[in-house]
């Protein structure tokens, strides 16, 4: 909603096509708020299920047979729900997007954020596709910010719905993710983002035996400079939030690191933005000989 309420500012309303690609996992909220999106920015809007392909394609992968053509043996793929949830994602993106910008004499956005740019949150040759993504230097909190600004100081009027903005975030590719149920992704913004944003902006990047030190001396929160008590909530015991911290750091200095290298250009507004001034390379995840010491201490072994 943020990227389109964007792009009509800069490139006007007659120049833009919203797509909306319902699954049966969509709820009639988003795709009622959507319709109010595009009428309230003036746009060209199209809806096109993709149900209908996403069955075909795990039909043809489960039933076509997969050959050894040197024994002459045969076996079938299983579609996981997993995988599922990822045809989904490419299908909007290779197929409906893809096909529709040509048609439409266009391109088509990637609309990542950066704290699902840090971990890999994303479907790669799917919704991590597109020409530019213009967002993806902003964190979740401050796309928030950009949408109460777009609509109070750029249009001066609810162009975004609030109801977009009151939602909890969701890729709604499954059941699991029942935005009227009030489920969602699996990053926890309001602690996860700042703590993404300490592997990456920080002059010194925090490692996980930094996160390690600071839950042990109760400062987490203070150092990573959000609310206070996150960690209490979300994470009750040490090996809860040391299992959180493995699973983002390992996604971000793993597959997110793959991924990345094949993104879109990023609109970089930050001091330290992805394909701009953050080198790495994929040489895995990590951990200092203290952080694994400092492991075993919390969890007792």
């Amino acid at each position: 909603a943020v990227a389109a309420a964007l792009y009509a500012k800069v490139l006007g309303p007659e120049s833009l096509l919203l797509v909306n690609m319902p699954s049966v996992f969509n709820s009639e909220t988003t795709k009622g708020l959507s319709s109010e999106l595009a009428k309230n920015l003036g746009c060209h809007y199209l809806i096109v299920p993709i149900q209908e392909a996403v069955d075909l394609t795990k039909t043809q992968l489960e039933t076509l047979p997969v050959q050894n053509l040197a024994d002459g043996t045969e076996w079938h793929l299983q579609i996981s729900s997993f995988v599922l949830e990822n045809i989904q994602a490419r299908d909007r993106s290779a197929r409906v997007l893809a096909g529709a910008a040509a048609a439409f004499g266009g391109g088509f956005t990637c609309n990542a954020n950066k704290a699902e740019t840090t971990v890999g949150y994303s479907t790669l040759y799917g919704d991590q596709s597109g020409f530019l993504a213009a967002l993806a230097d902003l964190w979740k909190y401050q796309v928030y910010a950009l949408a109460h600004y777009l609509n109070d100081t750029i249009y001066g009027r609810e162009t975004i719905p609030q109801g977009i903005i009151d939602l909890v975030p969701s890729a709604e590719l499954s059941s699991a993710q029942n935005v009227d149920e009030g489920k969602g992704d699996p990053i926890k913004y309001p602690y996860h983002d700042y703590l993404f944003r300490s592997f990456v902006e920080r002059w010194q990047k925090a490692t996980p035996e930094d996160l390690l030190t600071w839950y042990q001396e109760d400062t987490v929160e203070q150092n990573l400079g959000c609310e206070a008590c996150l960690v209490a909530k979300y994470f009750p015991t040490a090996k809860d939030f040391i299992a959180d911290l493995e699973r983002w750091w390992n996604l971000f200095s793993g597959m997110a690191i793959a991924k990345r290298i094949q993104a879109p250009p990023i609109l970089a507004v930050s001091r330290r933005a992805y394909g701009f001034d953050h080198r790495e390379a994929q040489d895995g995840p990590y951990y200092t000989r203290r952080y694994r010491e400092m492991k075993k201490e919390l969890l007792g072994e």
